[in-house]
C-alpha cells in the first residue's frame, strides 16, 4: 500500500494529527490524492483505558476537553506527605475525562475529516526503508509517518530515539461514596520513583500510584494498602471495579524526527517522550504535539522544506523548560533516595509541583552536575 501519510496509533496524539492531516489532504485531495491512513492496535479507541483521566487546567489545550467527555470539575489538591497532616493547594483546577469517550470523539473527527482508521492491527516491523509490515499481514510505504504508538513506540526504535526511562503504573476503578472535587496526592518511600493518587470522576475513584520498574513487584501490595487506606475514611468504596495500568515516559523529550529511507518520520505523545516525568501528565501534550505534527507534515507535502525542523522547535518552546526541571526533579530525587533509599520529607516535597521548592530556578549544567 503507498502512502502519503501513514499514523501509527489513535491516541490523543495520533487521532489529533489525523484530524489536521486528513484535513489537509481533504482540502489538496482534488489536485493530489493524498491519503491519509491510521493504524490502532485496540479494537476499540480508547479502550481498554490505560490513564488517570485528569486533565489540568493549565495544560488545556483550548478546546482540549470536549464538553460531552468531561465527567467533572476539579478545583483543589490535597498532598499527603508520608503520615503527615496533609498540604491544601487551591486553585489547582482541572477536568476528570471520561477517556474513552474523549478518544472516540477524537477519532470520529478524523474519519470526518477523510483519514482511513483502521483498528486490531498491530504494527509489528519497521524497515529503514520504512516499510511497516502489520500483524494482518499488510506492509505499507508512506511518504511520511507519524509514530504516536505510545512509549515503547516502534516507529521511534527504528529512527533511534527510545524511551529508555519508564515508571510503571498500577491503578483500581472503585465507587465514591460522596462528591469530590479534589486531586489527592500521596508521596511516600512507599512508592520509591513514583506517586499516588485518588483522583474522583463522577460516582467513580481512580486510585493508583507508580514506581521505578526495579520495584513493580511493590504496585500490587502497594496498591492495596493504598485503597484500603482511603476506603478506611468512608470516601470510597472496598470493592474494586476494574483494573489497569502501563508505562509511562519519565526521561524528558527525544528527538522527535528522523528519517527511514526516503520517508520522514515525526514522533507524537509519548512516543515522543513528552509526558511530565514528575505527574505523568501527558494527554494535553499528546494532543497540542499531534496537532503540530498533522500541521508539519502538511506543510512538509506541500514543499516546506523547513517544516520538520520548525516542528522540533514548536515542541521544545511548548514543553522544553517544563520536562527539563521535571527531569532535573527526578534525577535529585533518584540521587538522594536512590530506588531502595529513603528520601526526608523535605526532599519528597522538592519533588512534587505542590511545593515552593519544586519551583526555586535552576541551571541545568550546575544543578544536575
Amino acid at each position: 500500500m503507498q502512502l502519503d501519510v501513514a499514523i501509527i496509533g489513535l491516541g490523543p496524539a495520533g487521532a489529533s494529527a489525523a484530524i489536521i492531516a486528513a484535513q489537509y489532504a481533504n482540502k489538496a485531495g482534488q489536485k493530489t490524492g493524498m491519503r491519509v491512513v491510521c493504524f490502532e492496535k485496540k479494537a476499540v479507541p480508547g479502550h481498554p483505558v490505560q490513564c488517570a483521566e485528569f486533565i489540568p487546567a493549565m495544560l488545556d489545550a483550548g478546546d482540549l476537553v470536549m464538553s460531552e467527555t468531561s465527567v467533572q470539575r476539579i478545583h483543589e489538591m490535597i498532598t499527603y506527605v508520608e503520615s503527615d497532616t496533609p498540604d491544601l493547594t487551591k486553585n489547582f483546577s482541572g477536568h476528570m475525562i471520561d477517556r474513552r469517550a474523549f478518544d472516540a470523539a477524537l477519532v470520529a473527527k478524523a474519519q470526518a475529516a477523510g483519514a482511513k482508521c483502521t483498528f486490531g492491527v498491530k504494527l509489528k516491523s519497521v524497515g529503514q526503508d520504512g516499510t511497516l509490515v502489520f500483524s494482518d499481514g499488510q506492509k505499507v510505504q508512506a511518504k511520511t509517518i507519524i509514530g504516536a504508538d505510545g512509549p515503547h513506540s516502534l516507529i521511534g526504535k527504528a529512527i533511534g530515539c527510545v524511551n529508555s526511562d519508564i515508571v510503571e503504573t498500577r491503578q483500581l476503578s472503585t465507587v465514591l461514596r460522596k462528591p469530590y472535587t479534589a486531586t489527592d496526592i500521596y508521596l511516600s518511600n512507599e512508592f520509591p520513583g513514583g506517586y499516588g493518587w485518588m483522583f474522583p470522576k463522577g460516582d467513580v475513584a481512580n486510585i493508583g500510584l507508580g514506581v521505578y520498574p526495579a520495584q513493580k513487584h511493590l504496585l500490587k501490595p502497594a496498591l492495596e494498602n493504598l485503597h484500603a487506606r482511603i476506603a478506611a475514611t468512608g470516601q470510597v468504596g472496598t470493592e474494586v471495579t476494574g483494573y489497569t495500568g502501563g508505562a509511562i515516559p519519565v526521561g524528558g523529550m527525544l528527538k522527535p524526527c528522523g528519517v527511514l529511507g526516503g520517508t520522514q518520520v515525526l514522533l507524537a505523545g509519548d512516543a515522543a517522550g513528552l509526558t511530565n516525568p514528575i505527574t505523568g501528565a501527558g494527554i494535553a501534550a499528546a494532543v497540542m504535539s499531534g496537532r503540530l505534527a498533522g500541521e508539519a507534515l502538511a506543510a512538509y507535502l506541500a514543499g516546506e522544506a523547513d517544516a520538520i525542523e520548525i516542528y522540533a522547535e514548536d515542541l521544545q518552546d511548548l514543553f522544553g523548560a517544563s520536562l527539563a526541571r521535571a527531569v532535573l526533579r527526578r534525577k535529585q530525587l533518584f540521587a538522594a533516595g536512590a530506588p531502595q533509599g529513603k528520601l526526608s520529607k523535605l526532599e519528597l516535597c522538592g519533588g512534587w509541583i505542590a511545593y515552593e521548592d519544586y519551583w526555586r530556578p535552576f541551571d541545568l549544567k550546575t544543578d544536575a552536575a
